[in-house]
């Protein structure tokens, strides 16, 4: 089915916006660059730095801030430094970028740049399993939400715990990549954190690192003597996962499922073409999102006419609901395919490019943000859920003791008898006008 494809028509056209602007962007041809009244060659970390600032400029989603940060003399001033090594060029990058205030237009050294690459495309990684954010205002590096079965969790470090040290170095420092770069590493060896856990006094834990086995798409069967009811749990958008979830549906419907419970809590986002593949699977031509650049507002993204699932469904969000999953929980809400069930999402609604620097490192570049069909804004605000559940936050997503899952099995299956019950006193008052006409007639 083509919505299975995480390159499906609608998702191949956002595609290929970003492919040209990206085209666009690495049309580097200049090598020369005026310093005082002489042009000099640039080195190789010069070079880097003038096609950093290159993308970004032509990129960047807000460009009236260049204005307020003075962005052509912060190149200037870049290129001014002595940069003799590539740890020189990323510095220089690093203190260019800085004014910006966006924690998500960032350099990637060659390392990290691979770890995120890697991070869409594998099943398990070595590491302690949390899922990080940087906050817009401060740039603090926050926990999006712990991965299921990691030492995070086990632990018990909720969402929005701020990191405040990882083995001495302070994360707000380092940026997102370096950070989780620092999480990962030999299973059985230790890191120690400084965490601040909201309301919260500061603590220091320590974690030992082990192997977390991703496993992005889970199901099951909830059963009762009345029906059925699937329930479909994904916890990122990695490249795999729209064919996972198109095979999880499938083995659900084959055993009579009459309605889908979706788990999106502690779902970080990832790839923003897989969610808009798996909202395909639940939306028949209907609007998924909208993006804006810098120049408009795009024509909202349509899905395809074939859907995987057209049953009735509700949405589990929370706190850990964000980026690409936002944009399938909003798409799901706004159209009234599903009620969202659980607590205010994340609040992540920009899309960064990932582009390939020359010397093997990355760049990622806040190009647009992204609005629900019905042009809500995400960023900083989240989505409001159309039911809350109390609170505290079940620990254990899909757990036999998951109050807020079993919250969702009961709305559902109230949903499920009172369409029977829709169903049933149409078809009596079918009947009744069939045989209203025949009376006519005789």
């Amino acid at each position: 089915m083509p919505w299975m494809n995480p390159m499906h028509p609608s998702v191949k056209s956002f595609s290929k916006v970003l492919i040209r602007a990206l085209a666009v962007l690495c049309s580097i041809g200049l090598v020369f660059i005026p310093i005082g009244q002489a042009s000099l060659a640039l080195n190789d970390g010069q070079a880097l730095v003038l096609e950093t600032w290159r993308l970004v400029n032509e990129g960047y989603l807000e460009p009236l801030k260049f204005d307020q940060i003075q962005w052509r003399r912060l190149r200037q001033k870049a290129l001014e430094k002595p940069i003799s090594t590539s740890e020189d060029a990323y510095s220089a990058i690093e203190e260019m970028l800085l004014p910006l205030g966006d924690p998500y237009t960032r350099l990637l050294r060659p390392k990290d740049y691979e770890a995120m690459k890697a991070s869409n495309l594998g099943s398990e990684i070595n590491g302690v399993g949390l899922q990080l954010g940087a906050r817009n205002e401060d740039g603090q590096i926050v926990v999006i939400a712990p991965l299921e079965g990691s030492p995070a969790s086990d632990e018990g470090i909720p969402s929005g715990t701020i990191l405040l040290k990882v083995n001495g170095e302070s994360p707000q420092r380092l940026g997102l990549e370096a950070t989780a770069a620092r999480l990962r590493g030999e299973v059985g060896s230790q890191v120690i954190l400084e965490i601040q856990p909201p309301n919260e006094t500061v603590k220091e834990i320590t974690l030992e690192r082990r192997s977390v086995d991703l496993r992005p798409v889970r199901t099951k069967r909830l059963r009762n003597e009345a029906n059925t009811i699937g329930y479909l749990r994904i916890t990122q958008f990695s490249e795999g996962v729209p064919e996972q979830v198109k095979e999880a549906i499938q083995e659900l419907s084959e055993k009579d499922i009459e309605g889908l419970i979706l788990d999106l809590r502690n779902n970080s986002g990832g790839l923003v073409s897989s969610g808009l593949a798996v909202a395909d699977a639940f939306l028949s031509n209907k609007p998924i999102v909208e993006t804006k650049n810098r120049d408009s507002v795009n024509d909202a993204i349509p899905s395809d006419a074939e859907t995987a699932y057209d049953g009735p469904m509700v949405t589990l969000v929370n706190k850990g609901t964000a980026s690409a999953s936002e944009i399938l929980a909003g798409a799901l809400q706004d159209n009234g395919r599903s009620q969202l069930l659980g607590s205010r999402t994340f609040g992540k609604g920009l899309i960064q490019t990932l582009t390939n620097l020359s010397d093997g490192s990355g760049l990622a570049i806040t190009v647009a943000s992204y609005l629900t069909p019905n042009g809500r804004d995400i960023q900083n605000l989240g989505i409001e859920p159309d039911r809350l559940l109390e609170m505290p936050e079940p620990l254990n997503p899909g757990g036999s003791e998951d109050r807020w899952l079993q919250d969702a099995e009961i709305y559902m299956r109230a949903n499920i008898e009172r369409t029977k019950s829709e169903e049933a006193e149409q078809e009596e008052f079918s009947k009744g006008i069939e045989g209203l006409d025949e009376n006519v007639v005789n």
